[in-house]
C-alpha cells in the first residue's frame, strides 16, 4: 500500500472506527446490562436501534454542512456530541437514561462516518477512491476484531460502565488526530453556501436518481443484515450456544474477519472485472449464502460451526458490496459529495434501525429468526442489484 493511500487511510480510518467502537465494545454486555438495569432483550436491543435512528437522521445535517463550512468543523461538532453521550451511557441508571445517551452518542458518531467519505472523494475517483475506501475500512477492521474482545475484558476489570468510559477517552483522542493529524480537504472556493432550496432541489434529485437509490438501498440492506446480527448475536451466542462473553467475542471476530478481508479485494477486482460485474456476482453469492444458511437452521442443523463459517462466507460477500456501491453511490455526484453522502448514510441507516426493529418481537435466543432476516436481507439486496446495475436502454428513434 502506497504512502499517499496509507497515510490517508490510517487517519480516516481511526476518525471513522469510533462509531463501529461504540457498537462493537458493548456487544458482549449486553447481557449482564440487562440483568444489572433489570431490564428486557427488547430493551437492550433498543439501545442499537437508538443508535442507528440517531447516527442516520443526523448525517441529513453533517452532510450539507461540509459541503458549506468545509470538512473538519462538522468532525469537531461531531466529536464533541459523542463525548457527551458517553458520559450519559457511563453514568446512565436505568435503560431508559442509556438509551438516551445511546442517541445522543449516534448524533454525534454519524460526522464521523459521513464527513470521511466526502474526505475520500475530494481526494479520489474511480478506483483509487475504491482503494482508499477499502483501506479504510481495514483500518475500522480493528474494531469487530478488538472492541468486542476490549469490552470483555473492561467488564471484568472495572464492569460494563467502563466500556462507556473507555469510548470517552477514545473520543478525547480522536480529537487530537483530528487537530493535528487531519487536514481541510475542501477548498474554499469548492464550499456551497447553504440554501434550503438548493438542498431541497439536491436531495429531490438524488431521491429520483434510480442508480444512487438503488445502489444506497442495496449497501443498506447489506449493511441491515449485519445490524441485526449485532442486535442479536450475543444473546444467541451465549444463551443458545452457551458462550462466555470473551467466546462471543472470538466467534464474532471470525465473522467480522470474512467481511474486511473481502473488503480489500474490492478494489482490485473492480479494476479487473468492472465494478458492475463484481457488484453482481457479489450480491448472487451473498443472497445464496444467507437462504443456505436459513434453509440449514430451518432443519435445525444452524450450530454454532456452522453458524460461524456460514456467516464467515456470507459477510465475505458482502465485504465486496459495501466499498464498491459507496463509491459507485457517489460518482456522479462530485459536486454534491456531501449531501449525497449525508442522504445515502440516513437512508442506509434507517434501512439498518427498521430491520432490528421489525425482527426484535420474532427474537426467541435461537438463531433462526436472525438468520431468517439476514437471508431476507441478502434477498433483497439482490434484487436491487438487478435494479441498479441494469444498463439504460436505449431510446426509439
Amino acid at each position: 500500500m502506497t504512502d499517499h493511500i496509507l497515510r490517508p487511510a490510517l487517519i480516516l480510518g481511526l476518525l471513522s472506527c469510533i462509531g463501529p467502537f461504540a457498537i462493537d465494545m458493548y456487544l458482549p454486555a449486553l447481557p449482564e446490562i440487562g440483568a444489572a438495569l433489570g431490564t428486557s432483550v427488547p430493551a437492550m436491543q433498543t439501545t442499537i436501534t437508538a443508535y442507528f435512528i440517531a447516527f442516520g437522521l443526523a448525517q441529513l445535517f453533517y452532510g450539507p454542512w461540509a459541503d458549506q463550512a468545509g470538512r473538519k468543523p462538522p468532525l469537531y461538532a461531531g466529536i464533541a456530541i459523542f463525548l457527551v453521550g458517553s458520559i450519559l451511557c457511563t453514568l446512565a441508571p436505568t435503560v431508559e437514561w442509556l438509551i438516551a445517551g445511546r442517541f445522543v452518542q449516534g448524533l454525534g458518531g454519524a460526522a464521523m462516518m459521513v464527513v470521511p467519505r466526502a474526505i475520500i472523494r475530494d481526494m479520489h475517483t474511480g478506483h483509487a477512491a475504491t482503494r482508499l475506501m477499502a483501506a479504510v475500512m481495514l483500518v475500522i477492521s480493528v474494531s469487530p476484531m478488538l472492541a468486542p474482545l476490549t469490552g470483555s475484558i473492561l467488564m471484568t476489570v472495572t464492569g460494563w460502565r467502563g466500556i462507556f468510559g473507555a469510548l470517552v477517552v477514545a473520543g478525547m483522542a480522536s480529537l487530537l488526530v483530528l487537530a493535528f493529524a487531519q487536514a481541510e480537504t475542501l477548498r474554499p472556493e469548492h464550499r456551497q453556501p447553504f440554501d434550503l432550496k438548493a438542498t431541497l432541489r439536491g436531495s429531490r434529485h438524488l431521491l429520483g436518481d434510480r442508480v444512487f437509490m438503488g445502489l444506497t438501498f442495496l449497501g443498506g440492506f447489506g449493511m441491515a443484515s449485519f445490524f441485526v446480527f449485532i442486535a442479536s448475536a450475543s444473546f444467541v451466542y451465549t444463551q443458545s450456544f452457551g458462550l462466555s462473553p470473551t467466546g462471543f467475542s472470538i466467534a464474532f471476530a471470525i465473522n467480522a474477519v470474512g467481511f474486511f478481508a473481502a473488503s480489500q479485494a474490492a478494489g482490485t477486482l473492480g479494476q479487473r472485472l468492472g465494478a458492475r460485474r463484481v457488484m453482481g456476482w457479489a450480491t448472487l453469492g451473498f443472497a445464496a449464502s444467507t437462504a443456505a444458511l436459513l434453509g440449514l437452521a430451518l432443519m435445525g442443523l444452524a450450530s454454532l460451526a456452522v453458524c460461524v463459517a456460514g456467516l464467515f462466507i456470507a459477510n465475505a460477500f458482502l465485504g465486496l458490496i459495501i466499498p464498491t456501491t459507496m463509491v459507485m453511490a457517489l460518482e456522479e455526484h462530485g459536486d454534491m459529495a456531501g449531501l449525497a453522502s449525508s442522504l445515502g448514510g440516513t437512508l442506509q441507516m434507517l434501512a439498518g434501525g427498521v430491520m432490528i426493529a421489525a425482527t426484535g418481537p420474532f427474537f426467541d435466543g435461537t438463531p433462526t429468526p436472525m438468520l431468517a432476516a439476514i437471508a431476507l436481507c441478502g434477498l433483497l439486496a439482490l434484487g436491487l442489484s438487478r435494479l441498479a446495475l441494469a444498463r439504460p436502454q436505449p431510446t426509439a428513434a
